[in-house]
C-alpha cells in the first residue's frame, strides 16, 4: 500500500451493524408479533424481516439456514391446525367442515376427544395461534442469518463467554447441518443416485454424522489450544458481591416482568425491573474479571447499530400500545367468524421495521 493510501479497514469496521443489534431488531419484532393474531399484521411482520434479509445477509453458512426456519414455522402452522382438527377445540363454531369419526375415551380424560365435529372457526382460530409462533421462529432465523454467531461471541461480556461458546456452538450446528445435507445430496444427484426418500435419507445422515462428530472434534482440539476455560484469581469478596448483585438482578427482573404482567403489580413491576437490570449488569461486569481473553477488532456500537434496534423497538413498543388501546384490531374474532381487517397505523408502524434494508449492505 503507497504512503498516500489509507487503510480501508477502519471503514469497513465502522460500516458492519454490531451482531447484537441484529438481534434486539429480531427479538423485538418477534415480541411484536406475541401482541397480535392479526394474520395481516402478522404476514406483513414475516415480509419485513424477510426483506432486510435478502437484503443484508452474507454467503455464509448460517445466513443460508434461514430457509430452513420459514420451512419449520410452516410446519408449525400445519401441526397447530393438524391438532385442532384431530383432538377437538374449546372454541365454539357453528360452520361445520367435516365430521370424523369420535373415538370414545374413559371418564378419566374427560374434556378430551378424539375426532368429531371439526368447525371453521376452530380452524381458524388454531391457525391464526400457530402463524403467531410461525412469525416469532422467522425472526429468530432472521437474526441467525444477520448476526453471525461468532460475531456475537466476541461482543458478550466477559462473565458469560462460557455460556456463550456453547450457545454458539449449538447454533452453528443447525447451519452446517444443513449446508452439509445441501451438499451431499447435490453430489450424489450428479452421481445418478437416489437422495430422496427412506434409502436416500440412510445412506445422506451417515456421512452428516460422520462430517458433525470431526468438526466437533476440531472445535475440541482448537479450544484447548486457545486456552479456553482459563480464568484469573479474584478476591472473595469479589466473588460473593458478584454472585449476590447477579442472583439478586435475576429475581428483580423475574418479580419486575410478572408485575408488569399482572394489573395488581404495575405500580411497583417498572422500578424493579430496572433496579434488578442493574444489579445484574452489574454482577456481569464485575464477573467479566474472571476471564482472561482479549477482543481483536471489536465491533463497535454505532448509528447503524442504533437505527437497527431503535426500528424494532419501535415496533414492539407501538404494537404493545396497539394492543391495549384497540385489541379488537389486533386480535379479530373468530366467533363470530369475520374477516381480518388490516388496521392503519399499526401496519404502518410494522413498516418500521424495514428501515434496515436501506442501510449500504455490510461488508466486513
Amino acid at each position: 500500500m503507497s504512503p498516500g493510501e489509507c487503510d480501508p479497514a477502519p471503514a469497513r469496521r465502522r460500516a458492519v451493524v454490531h451482531p447484537g443489534a441484529w438481534w434486539v431488531w429480531a427479538i423485538s419484532l418477534g415480541t411484536a408479533a406475541t401482541r397480535t393474531t392479526n394474520p395481516l399484521l402478522l404476514g406483513l411482520l414475516t415480509a419485513a424481516s424477510a426483506y432486510v434479509v435478502a437484503t443484508h445477509r452474507s454467503p455464509t453458512p448460517w445466513a443460508r439456514s434461514y430457509t430452513a426456519f420459514v420451512r419449520l414455522a410452516l410446519a408449525v402452522v400445519l401441526v397447530r391446525v393438524l391438532f385442532a382438527v384431530a383432538l377437538g377445540s374449546p372454541i365454539p363454531g357453528t360452520h361445520t367442515l367435516l365430521t370424523l369419526p369420535e373415538v370414545p375415551l374413559p371418564h378419566w380424560a374427560q374434556g378430551i376427544r378424539l375426532g368429531g365435529r371439526v368447525t371453521a372457526e376452530a380452524v381458524v382460530f388454531a391457525a391464526y395461534d400457530g402463524l403467531k409462533l410461525a412469525t416469532l421462529l422467522v425472526c429468530v432465523g432472521a437474526a441467525n442469518a444477520l448476526a453471525g454467531p461468532t460475531r456475537l461471541l466476541k461482543s458478550l461480556p466477559g462473565a458469560l463467554y462460557e455460556t456463550g461458546v456453547a450457545v454458539v456452538v449449538a447454533l452453528t450446528f443447525a447451519p452446517h447441518l444443513v449446508a452439509d445435507v445441501q451438499r451431499l445430496r447435490a453430489a450424489r444427484r450428479l452421481r445418478g443416485r437416489p437422495d430422496r426418500g427412506l434409502r436416500g435419507l440412510l445412506q445422506v445422515g451417515l456421512p452428516v454424522l460422520e462430517g458433525a462428530l470431526e468438526r466437533s472434534v476440531a472445535l475440541a482440539a482448537a479450544m484447548e489450544s486457545r486456552g479456553y476455560g482459563r480464568t484469573a484469581e479474584v478476591p472473595a469478596r469479589v466473588r460473593r458481591t458478584t454472585t449476590a448483585l447477579t442472583l439478586g438482578g435475576l429475581l428483580g427482573v423475574c418479580a419486575g416482568t410478572y408485575g408488569l404482567l399482572t394489573a395488581e403489580g404495575g405500580a411497583y413491576g417498572l422500578p424493579l425491573l430496572l433496579a434488578g437490570v442493574v444489579a445484574a449488569l452489574a454482577g456481569l461486569r464485575l464477573g467479566g474479571r474472571r476471564s482472561l481473553r482479549t477482543r481483536y477488532r471489536p465491533d463497535p456500537w454505532g448509528p447503524r447499530a442504533w437505527l437497527v434496534s431503535g426500528s424494532g423497538a419501535a415496533v414492539a413498543a407501538l404494537l404493545t400500545l396497539a394492543s391495549v388501546r384497540d385489541p379488537q384490531a389486533l386480535h379479530p374474532g373468530v366467533v363470530p367468524l369475520v374477516a381480518p381487517a388490516l388496521p392503519l397505523w399499526p401496519a404502518a408502524a410494522v413498516l418500521l421495521a424495514l428501515l434496515p434494508a436501506f442501510l449500504p449492505k455490510e461488508h466486513p
